[in-house]
């Protein structure tokens, strides 16, 4: 699957998800790395994408984040967020994944990951549910249950979230203050 939509029978999946496990660069954020003349390094994250990990808690799911690179700014964001799995210059995803599933009792058949490249596909292939943002690898695109029609760092994985929430049926209920009785969500 190369363009934005998901496999059949990724709802299902994406319903039975209680663990919701994300790459930063590229997923979070455009992949662009921006280091000030004193070293400090800067990323932009889109708010969009933060409020979709925000309304995750209120359907039943625990949000964290997987990633390869370290970055204090990845650290402030997480917390802004409230997200408190956070595992960063991780060389090995899988085996940090495994490591999360042993703290939070969560079965590997109850979690997803969105990533976007090459180093993403094993745990890609592991969890119950896998994403990815439109712009990620082509054969990233093709091993993943769902590809947002949106690039990363641009409101892809807040796309995701919603798909996750609307599978658990729990979308009505987490977005019930922000529509009126009776309109269509």
């Amino acid at each position: 699957m190369t363009e934005a939509g998901h496999r059949q029978g990724a709802a299902s999946r994406a319903a039975r998800v209680r663990l919701f496990l994300m790459d930063v660069d590229g997923v979070l954020t455009d992949g662009g790395i921006i280091h000030d003349s004193e070293g400090r390094e800067t990323k932009r994250f889109h708010v969009r994408d933060g409020h979709g990990i925000k309304m995750l808690p209120r359907g039943g799911v625990t949000a964290g984040i997987i990633t390869g690179r370290s970055s204090e700014v990845v650290a402030i964001r997480a917390r802004e967020l409230g997200v408190g799995i956070v595992r960063q210059g991780v060389h090995d995803k899988v085996v940090a994944w495994r490591e999360i599933l042993s703290e939070t009792g969560v079965s590997p058949e109850e979690t997803a990951y969105v990533g976007d490249d090459i180093v993403d596909l094993p745990l890609l292939r592991a969890v119950g549910f896998s994403a990815a943002p439109s712009d990620a690898e082509p054969y990233v695109l093709d091993a993943v249950d769902y590809v947002s029609s949106r690039r990363g760092g641009m409101g892809a994985v807040r796309e995701i979230v919603e798909f996750l929430l609307r599978s658990n049926g729990s979308w009505g209920a987490v977005t019930a203050k922000y529509f009126p009785p009776g309109a269509g969500t």
